[in-house]
């Protein structure tokens, strides 16, 4: 306890140090001012039955408690400078630090976002952990990418990329991309598997000028959890590594039986492999934007066979490009559509290990045979917080096994509105409805059905030279998820003027 308190002394002791550094010459504060961003924050919750409703802990990042009353202060503070010894101010370097304080039944810090980079215009280097938004989908109001949502503690990981869509050489702005390779590490205090290895890529094309009033996107994110150890389907607990299985993990390539003697990898691919192929596409009015997407989920061959095309994320977001000062308005708006019941079918076919229609199936989304801890991280889905890990649903529920979720086939209406109330208070909602029915090996006696709400207020006040209040409340009503209405209240103080 005495070194998390010094952990917390450090980090606010911090604040004033990047302020300084902040702090140069005329030139060197316009190259990099619009990348500074120090805050602090209080907060508080509370709940009818000490748990948190879903939409007051989920997709924020891993960092909201799940367990109520709570009282938590939360910290940031950033900066990019200009690269010492250089006159291209194209090049810049920076650092992160954001400490989040929790004091609640399960009591502790968090450092969502630790991380050190070097930018040259649009690309960056960084190691350590950094919060992303991956996938072609609404990224505030929607209910979260498939794959890689905001649910979950950022992984540390060293990763090279673009931070915005790129033009491509010689097409005049009309073609651009957006992607970044990255390598990463797990947790070490696992439930099941050690030691695991994240590889994770993303490219996605954009086609028409950043101006174009019609813009078109597609693309591709592919992560998978590699090497390390596991009790299951494993050689004396040991994982496929080194040098020639990683080229697999990269390329999806599967396992040769001459040098991979595990039965489980030996044909089959190494590692956990899942990722999407996305579309989507904007278009610009005068008075309105509108952003249409699909994600297509792959964890095997079933997406190549198109027997679960079914499934996937499909979204349509609208904003509103001018406001007109009415009492209540709606300046944006995020409808969505979740579906991962099919999988392919029930029955698993690897055959012959050709990929043809009606092969694979039981798809079993964020399980793994051999890492059995699943598509997570600190016990959250990395993915869509709909798949939902075990352990937070009723236990009336089934247990799959020691496997990560119990239930992975569901379908989810989502909708996500926000606006301005007189003029000065910021709000929006999330209002989902979900279907559950289970897995294929351990279907629910019934359909599950669930409703999960927020409805949140921000207001800036010039109080202290200006702080930010927040409120927002969260309810649960349904069968997977225990009923609880919850509150969290809020005050941040934005540090300006640096």
């Amino acid at each position: 306890m005495k070194n998390n308190i010094l952990g917390l002394i450090c980090f606010v002791a911090l604040i004033p140090v990047f302020k300084t550094l902040g702090q140069g010459s005329v030139e060197s504060s316009v190259s990099v001012q619009d990348s500074t961003e120090i805050f602090m924050e209080i907060s508080s919750m509370v709940s009818t039955t000490g748990k948190v409703p879903f939409w007051l802990q989920a997709n924020q990042f891993g960092i909201a408690p799940t367990h109520a009353p709570s009282f938590g202060i939360h910290g940031l503070a950033k900066q990019y400078w200009p690269v010492p010894f250089s006159e291209n101010k194209n090049w810049r370097w920076g650092a992160t630090a954001e400490i989040v304080a929790n004091v609640n039944a399960k009591s502790g810090f968090l450092f969502p976002q630790l991380h050190g980079s070097l930018r040259y215009k649009n690309w960056e280097l960084f190691i350590g952990r950094k919060k992303q938004w991956i996938g072609l989908a609404d990224s505030t109001l929607g209910s979260g990418s498939y794959s890689w949502s905001t649910n979950a503690l950022p992984i540390p990981k060293i990763q090279i990329g673009t931070t915005r869509f790129v033009d491509v050489p010689g097409t005049k702005g009309w073609i651009s991309f957006l992607g970044f390779y990255s390598e990463g590490v797990f947790e070490s205090n696992r439930p099941i598997t050690s030691n695991l290895k994240l590889h994770q890529k993303m490219l996605y094309l954009r086609i028409g000028k950043a101006s174009s009033r019609l813009k078109l996107y597609s693309g591709f994110n592919h992560q998978v959890q590699w090497g390390g150890t596991s009790p299951y389907q494993t050689l004396n607990g040991k994982m496929p590594g080194g040098i020639k299985n990683y080229f697999r993990v990269i390329t999806g390539k599967p396992g040769d039986a001459s040098e991979v003697v595990n039965e489980f990898d030996n044909g089959n691919r190494v590692g956990n492999h899942l990722g999407t192929i996305d579309l989507a596409m904007e278009i610009e009015t005068y008075n309105h934007s509108f952003f249409l997407y699909r994600q297509n989920i792959y964890e095997d061959g079933t997406l190549y066979a198109l027997t679960n095309i079914a499934d996937g994320l499909n979204g349509l977001r609208i904003k509103r490009k001018n406001t007109y000062g009415a009492t209540i308005e709606i300046t944006e708006a995020v409808f969505e559509f979740l579906f991962t019941k099919s999988q392919g079918g029930g029955e698993f076919d690897f055959g012959d290990h050709a990929i043809k229609r009606g092969d694979f199936g039981r798809d079993n989304y964020f399980n793994n045979a051999q890492i059995r801890d699943g598509w997570s991280y600190d016990n959250r889905t990395i993915g869509t917080p709909f798949i939902t890990p075990t352990s937070t649903t009723e236990a009336k529920w089934p247990r799959y096994g020691d496997s990560f979720t119990s239930n992975n086939r569901v379908s989810v209406l989502h909708m996500g509105l926000k606006g301005l109330f007189l003029g000065s208070i910021n709000w929006y909602t999330k209002l989902s409805y979900s279907t559950n029915i289970g897995t294929y090996d351990l279907p629910f006696a019934k359909t599950v059905k669930q409703f999960s709400g927020i409805l949140a207020l921000q207001y800036y006040t010039r109080f202290l030279g200006g702080v930010l209040c927040r409120g927002s409340v969260g309810v649960d009503l349904g069968e997977l998820y225990r009923p609880v209405t919850g509150v969290n209240l809020g005050v941040r103080k934005v540090f300006s003027g640096i």
